[in-house]
């Protein structure tokens, strides 16, 4: 199994932007503190990557700015390259599958807010049906 759940800030401002093929990608990093303390009483903050697709990406790019709070759900993936100077480079990210905006409309300082239901996953809507309508 390969999951991650995260809750942090934004370090910077989203990038989106678009695969040659249309598709919509969305990188940004959260800076998550970790549960205890040092002996001199400093929490280690540690920094991760994030990565988010398609549409997700696009709510992301549009209403998430640096310092806001966002809870994140998905799962590790690395990869590796080769730098300007040919060195090989090993990177993890966190692609996410769920991202919860969990600041608060009232700390937005831009026009758009963000909206209730965030880049999660929707849920369709199932319709009432009353007993008449049943087939037993």
């Amino acid at each position: 199994m390969n999951k991650v759940i995260l809750v942090g800030n934004l370090t910077r401002d989203p990038e989106l932007t678009e695969t040659p093929s249309g598709v919509a990608v969305c990188r940004f990093s959260i800076a998550v503190s970790r549960d205890y303390a040092s002996a001199d009483g400093t929490r280690e903050t540690d920094f991760f990557n994030i990565t988010v697709w398609r549409g997700r990406a696009e709510n992301c790019g549009k209403y998430l700015k640096k310092g806001n709070k966002v809870a994140v759900v998905g799962s590790l993936q690395t990869r590796s390259y080769e730098d300007k100077d040919g060195i090989k480079r090993n990177v993890t990210d966190i692609v996410a599958n769920e991202v919860e905006f969990l600041t608060p409309k009232s700390a937005q300082s831009d026009s758009d807010e963000a909206p209730v239901v965030s880049a999660k996953r929707e849920r369709p809507q199932l319709e009432a049906i009353d007993d008449n309508q049943l087939p037993f």
